[in-house]
C-alpha cells in the first residue's frame, strides 16, 4: 500500500523519468567509455569525466534553477544567454579597458568585489527589465524577452567592440577554474544557489507564491497576492543567476566573446527545466527535477562528443535522445504505446 503511494506521488512520478534517463546514460558510460568513472586526485584537486561534466554543467545548472522560477509563473526568459554575454563583457572590460584601444600592457585593476558586482548589477538590471516588460507591460513573456535576447547580445558587442577582450587575472579566474574542497569552485556556487533558491521557494512562503500566480493570476490577485510583483522578482532573480553563469564561462575561457558565449543556452536551460518536471503552464516547480535534467544535458552532450558522432549530426542526435525521453515523460504517449503493445501480445 505504501508502495502504491510512493509510486502515486505527484513529484516522484515528476523526477521517475528524468532519473532513469539520466541513470541509463551513465550506465552506457560506465560500460562503454573507457575510465568514464576513473577519478584522479592531482594536487589536492579531483580530475575525471565525471567531474568534468559537473564543472560544465555549472553554468547551465545556474541557469535552470532561475528559468524553474520564471516558468513556475508559467512564463518563459529566453534573455538569458545574452545576458551571459553582457555580464561577461563588463567583467571583462574592467579587468582590461585599454585592451579595445589596442593597448596590450595591463592597467591596475579594480578589487575582485567591484568586478563581480558591476556585472551582477548589469545583470540585474536586465532581469528587472524583464520582469518590468512582462508584470507591468502585459507583454507576453516569449515576445518581452525575446527582445533582450536579440538586442542584449548586440549590447555586449558594443560593450567589447565586437572583440573577443581577453584578459589575465588570476583573482577573477578562479571563479570558473578554480578549486574549493577538491571540487571546482563552480559547483560551489551551484550548491549554494540552489540551497538559498530552495530554502526559499520550500521554507518560505515565496514558493507558494510562484507557484500561485502560474496556477492562476487571477485568483492570486484576489487572495491578495501582488502577482506583477512575484513576476518581477522573478525574471530579476533569472538576470541574476544569467550574470553568476557569465562569470563562470568568462573567467573559466579568460575572455569576452560576445558573439558565442552562452549562445543557445537559454534552449538547454528551457529544457532542463521541463524534462525536469516543471509544466510550461506554470503552477508546480520541481528543482531538483530541473538540477538533474541538467545533469543530463550535459552528460548526454559529453557522451556525444566523446562518441565522436559527427559535428553536423551532433544537435540531431541530442534531439532525437530528448525527444525520446519527453515521450516517456509523457502519460498520454505510454497509455497509448502499452495499449500497442498489449495488442500485439494478444
Amino acid at each position: 500500500m505504501k508502495s502504491q503511494n510512493f509510486f502515486a506521488n505527484q513529484s516522484f512520478r515528476a523526477l521517475f523519468w528524468p532519473l532513469m534517463a539520466l541513470i541509463i546514460i551513465l550506465l552506457f558510460n560506465i560500460f562503454f567509455t573507457k575510465g568514464f568513472i576513473n577519478v584522479e586526485i592531482r594536487d589536492g584537486h579531483l580530475f575525471g569525466s565525471m567531474i568534468d561534466i559537473l564543472n560544465r554543467a555549472a553554468p547551465v545548472l545556474i541557469l535552470a534553477i532561475g528559468m524553474t522560477l520564471v516558468i513556475g509563473t508559467g512564463g518563459i526568459d529566453l534573455s538569458v544567454g545574452a545576458v551571459i554575454a553582457i555580464s561577461g563583457a563588463v567583467a571583462a572590460l574592467m579587468i582590461r579597458p585599454e585592451y579595445l584601444k589596442g593597448v596590450l600592457e595591463y592597467s591596475q585593476a579594480p578589487p575582485l568585489y567591484m568586478i563581480v558586482g558591476t556585472a551582477l548589477f548589469v545583470s540585474l538590471i536586465a532581469g528587472l527589465w524583464n520582469g518590468f516588460v512582462v508584470s507591468y507591460l502585459d507583454i507576453q513573456p516569449m515576445v518581452g524577452t525575446l527582445i533582450l535576447m536579440v538586442a542584449g547580445r548586440g549590447i555586449a558587442q558594443l560593450i567589447t567592440q565586437g572583440q573577443i577582450l581577453i584578459f589575465v587575472n588570476k583573482d577573477f579566474q578562479f571563479i570558473g577554474s578554480g578549486f574549493f574542497l577538491g571540487l571546482p569552485f563552480s559547483l560551489t556556487i551551484v550548491a549554494f544557489l540552489l540551497i538559498v533558491t530552495y530554502l526559499l521557494t520550500r521554507k518560505t512562503a515565496i514558493g507558494l507564491y510562484i507557484e500561485s500566480v502560474g496556477d492562476n493570476p487571477t485568483a492570486s490577485r484576489y487572495a491578495g497576492i501582488n502577482a506583477r510583483m512575484v513576476k518581477l522578482l522573478v525574471y530579476t532573480f533569472s538576470g541574476l543567476c544569467a550574470g553568476i553563469a557569465g562569470l563562470i564561462i568568462t573567467s573559466d575561457i579568460k575572455g569576452a566573446d560576445a558573439n558565442n558565449a552562452g549562445l543557445n543556452m537559454e534552449l538547454d536551460a528551457i529544457l532542463s527545466v521541463v524534462m525536469g518536471g516543471t509544466s510550461m503552464n506554470g503552477g508546480r516547480i520541481y528543482l531538483l527535477g530541473s538540477v538533474i535534467g541538467a545533469l543530463f544535458i550535459q552528460t548526454l552532450t559529453t557522451t556525444i562528443l566523446t562518441r565522436g558522432v559527427n559535428p553536423e549530426l551532433t544537435l540531431v542526435v541530442k534531439a532525437v535522445v530528448v525527444i525520446i525521453v519527453c515521450l516517456l515523460q509523457s502519460d498520454k504517449f505510454r497509455e497509448i504505446a502499452t495499449v500497442k503493445a498489449r495488442r500485439v501480445a494478444a
